[in-house]
């Protein structure tokens, strides 16, 4: 009987630590194929919380940021402090943050009543989230950002939390030359 219980327990844990290596390869997964760099960015019109419609168009001449997101999300959840002070700090430089919840209405106003950022903040229905993939986000992982030039075009991607280096260069305003 001992021997039964220890291979039901050796074959639990060969079971957790297949799945915990499954989990852990897609939250440290590659960067999205880079094909969007350089081409222009996709067409993006979403409402925000108020119903207001935003035209991602309406926004060049500025470098804005988009910011892919769910309230359930805990690595989204743990980043938009950084993009609130990327926001705040490089905002009047120009450069823009933009979220995109891929949540309900709902969740995301009570996620934001304890956390409000100064940035907008758009929604996509979950249930037909075709911006993140039209943006390169091909297995619907979250959080996903990408980076739009003034000029319209797609400067970078990235899966995963952005970390405030990343930020740094993504919206500082470019260095002058003397």
């Amino acid at each position: 009987m001992a021997s039964r219980a220890s291979a039901v327990i050796l074959a639990l844990a060969v079971l957790a630590a297949g799945v915990g290596g499954i989990v852990q390869h897609h939250l440290q997964a590659p960067p999205a194929p880079a094909a969007l760099v350089g081409q222009e960015a996709p067409a993006l019109v979403l409402p925000d919380l108020d119903g207001a419609t935003h035209d991602l168009r309406d926004y060049r001449g500025r470098r804005v940021l988009l910011n892919f997101w769910a309230s359930w999300c805990l690595p989204c959840r743990q980043e938009m402090p950084a993009l609130e002070q990327a926001q705040r700090r490089y905002g009047e430089h120009g450069a823009l943050v933009l979220g995109v919840a891929m949540d309900e209405a709902a969740p995301v106003r009570a996620f934001l009543a304890q956390l409000p950022v100064s940035y907008p903040i758009l929604l996509e229905s979950p249930r037909t989230p075709g911006a993140a993939t039209r943006f390169g986000d091909r297995d619907g992982l979250l959080p996903y950002s990408v980076l739009v030039g003034t000029d319209g075009r797609v400067l970078d991607q990235h899966l995963g939390p952005l970390d405030a280096a990343m930020l740094q260069a993504w919206l500082a305003p470019p260095a002058v030359s003397p």
